[in-house]
């Protein structure tokens, strides 16, 4: 039995800029990495099928309803956003307005975007620790997430995280709401157990 853990690399003394931290990326396409707001390089290893399944799944459903709104742009789990704190992450699914995007370059478009998400997913996988996920929830709220799931499939559990309030718990809900984030949004979480 093969176990797989994340890699982490710790450059204290070789901070790359976020050029560097870019040009990483695109020269090693078959890695996913993120950086934390104190340099330290996380990377990531790939989802099993079965994460991997509902993972798209959750970015169908954020995807459909943002074809039928077009309020804003979805994002899946490749893309990087460099937060306001200096990391870069990449969340499972993000949602930002589409006021937010335009506000970008078409230069920025195409590389990580200079912003945090105004919405974020977390689906938990066998091979993440939830302290660390929990971590990086928080750090996505402090840097402008203004809604933010953790979704344990385990224990069926779901952490709802906003703006200046405490952690909400739900336990096995079948739906999630977008709230005034992502208005009229729901997402079925019948797939996702």
């Amino acid at each position: 039995m093969e176990l797989t853990l994340p890699l982490e690399l710790n450059f204290d003394n070789c901070q790359l800029s976020d050029e560097q931290f870019f040009q990483l990326c695109q020269q090693n396409q078959n890695y996913r990495f993120e950086r934390s707001a104190q340099g330290d390089l996380v990377i990531m290893p790939p989802t099993g099928a079965e994460t991997g399944n509902r993972n798209i799944d959750l970015s169908y459903q954020l995807q459909a309803w943002n074809r039928k709104t077009k309020l804003g742009m979805a994002f899946d789990s490749s893309t990087g956003f460099i937060m306001p704190n200096g990391a870069n992450r990449s969340p499972d699914a993000a949602w930002i307005p589409l006021a937010r995007w335009e506000s970008v370059t078409p230069e920025q478009q195409k590389r990580f975007l200079p912003m945090g998400p105004d919405f974020v997913v977390e689906l938990l996988s066998p091979t993440d620790q939830l302290s660390r996920t929990q971590t990086k929830m928080q750090e996505y709220i402090e840097n402008g997430t203004r809604l933010g799931w953790l979704i344990n499939r385990k224990i069926k559990q779901v952490a709802i995280y906003r703006q200046g309030q405490k952690i909400e718990i739900l336990e096995a809900p079948d739906i999630l709401s977008g709230e005034d984030v992502l208005p009229e949004f729901e997402l079925d979480l019948s797939s996702i157990w």
